[in-house]
C-alpha cells in the first residue's frame, strides 16, 4: 500500500513532464498510432488490430508478474502520451492510477471491462474453506470480479472488435486496414474455439486443479471445473487442512495431473502431486511472456493448454 501512495504522489510531476516532452497529437515518433497496453494479452490483441500502423508498448514486461506490476515514470508518460490505452480496470492498481491521473477520456482508452462479462472471482482454498480475510487480495485491487477474461477466445474476439473502433475512431484514414485485420484475427480466434471445443468435447474428467483461480472463463465456455489451490492473487498459499482437503479431491476424483504455471512457484502443486502420485503439467494464463515463451504468442500458447489439457483430462 506505501508502494501505491508513493506512487500517487509521483504521478502528477512526472505526467506534468510527459505532458510536456511528449510527442504532438501522443502518436508514435515514427507517425505509427501509439498504444499503451496494460500486459501481453492485450498488449498483442492491439498489435494484430493495429497491425504495421501501430507502435504497442507493452506496460508488463516479460516475466513480470502483472498483478505485481508498478510502473516507472517512462511508463507513466505512455499512459499520458499515447493516442490509444488499451488495459482492465480492477486488474492492475498501478494501470488505473495512471490512467486516473493521466485524466483520460472513454475515447482514447479501451477498459476491457466494458466490452466483456465479468465473472464473480472463484475462491481459492484458503479463502473457501476458512473465510479468511481478503485484504491480500484488495491490495492487488481485484475487486469481486475475476479479470482473467483473455482466456476465452470469444472474450479475446469482442477486445478485437472494440479494439476495431477505437482504432478506427483515432485514425479513421485507415478504418478499412483495421477493419481487415480484425477480420483475420477474428478468424484465427474462432478456429481457436473450434479447435477447443471439440478437443475437450469428451473427456474422462472435466475438473481441473491450477495454481491459482486463472482459468474460470477457459473453464465455462469448455464445461470444465477449475479447482484453484489459490485465488486471484497467486501468492496466497493455503493451510496444512486445506491442502489435506485439495489432496484427497484429487484422490477421490482419481485427478491425474496438478497444473502448475510459468510465472508462480510449483512448490504447494508438486506437493499435492507428490501426496497423491499424480504429475505436474503447465497450464499457462497467459498473462505475459517469459524467456521459456518467448517465441511463442497467445494462440500457440492456448494451443498448447489445449493439448496439456487434453492429455491430463484423457480427452478424446
Amino acid at each position: 500500500m506505501k508502494k501505491t501512495l508513493a506512487l500517487v504522489a509521483t504521478l502528477p510531476l512526472v505526467l506534468s513532464l510527459a505532458a510536456c516532452g511528449g510527442s504532438e497529437d501522443g502518436a508514435a515518433a515514427d507517425g505509427k498510432i501509439s498504444v499503451a497496453a496494460s500486459f501481453y494479452p492485450f498488449a498483442y490483441a492491439a498489435q494484430q488490430v493495429g497491425g504495421d500502423l501501430v507502435d504497442v508498448d507493452n506496460l508488463t514486461a516479460p516475466g513480470v508478474e502483472p498483478h505485481d506490476l508498478e510502473l516507472k515514470p517512462k511508463q507513466v508518460a505512455s499512459v499520458q502520451d499515447a493516442d490509444l490505452v488499451v488495459f482492465e480496470e480492477h486488474f492492475q492498481a498501478a494501470v488505473d492510477e495512471a490512467v486516473d491521473q493521466a485524466d483520460r477520456s472513454d475515447d482514447d482508452t479501451l477498459d476491457v471491462a466494458s466490452v466483456v462479462q465479468l465473472k464473480p472471482t472463484q475462491a481459492g482454498a484458503e479463502e473457501e474453506h476458512e473465510g479468511e480475510d481478503h485484504a491480500e487480495e484488495d491490495d492487488h485491487d481485484h475487486g469481486d470480479e475475476d479479470p482473467h477474461t483473455w482466456l476465452d477466445p470469444q472474450n479475446m474476439i469482442a477486445i478485437a472488435k472494440a479494439l476495431e473502433t477505437k482504432l478506427a475512431a483515432v485514425d479513421p484514414d485507415n478504418a478499412q486496414t483495421y477493419a481487415a485485420n480484425t477480420t483475420a484475427f477474428v478468424n484465427r480466434l474462432a478456429s481457436l474455439d473450434k479447435d477447443f471445443q471439440s478437443g475437450l468435447a469428451t473427456c474422462r474428467t472435466r475438473t481441473i486443479v491450477t495454481s491459482h483461480a486463472a482459468f474460470q472463463y477457459l473453464a465455462a465456455r469448455y464445461d470444465l471445473t477449475q479447482v484453484p489451490i489459490a485465488g486471484i492473487d497467486p501468492s496466497n498459499e493455503p493451510s496444512p487442512s486445506q491442502l489435506a482437503d485439495i489432496t484427497q479431491l484429487v484422490k477421490d476424483q482419481g485427478i491425474t495431473t496438478i497444473f502448475t504455471e510459468e510465472l508462480v512457484s510449483p512448490a504447494i502443486a508438486d506437493t499435492i502431486a507428490k501426496e497423491t502420485g499424480a504429475t505436474t503439467a503447465t497450464l499457462d494464463p497467459i498473462e505475459g511472456l517469459s524467456e521459456n515463451t518467448a517465441d511463442e504468442d497467445y494462440v500457440s500458447l492456448m494451443l498448447k493448454n489445449l493439448d496439456t489439457l487434453e492429455k491430463a483430462n484423457s480427452c478424446s
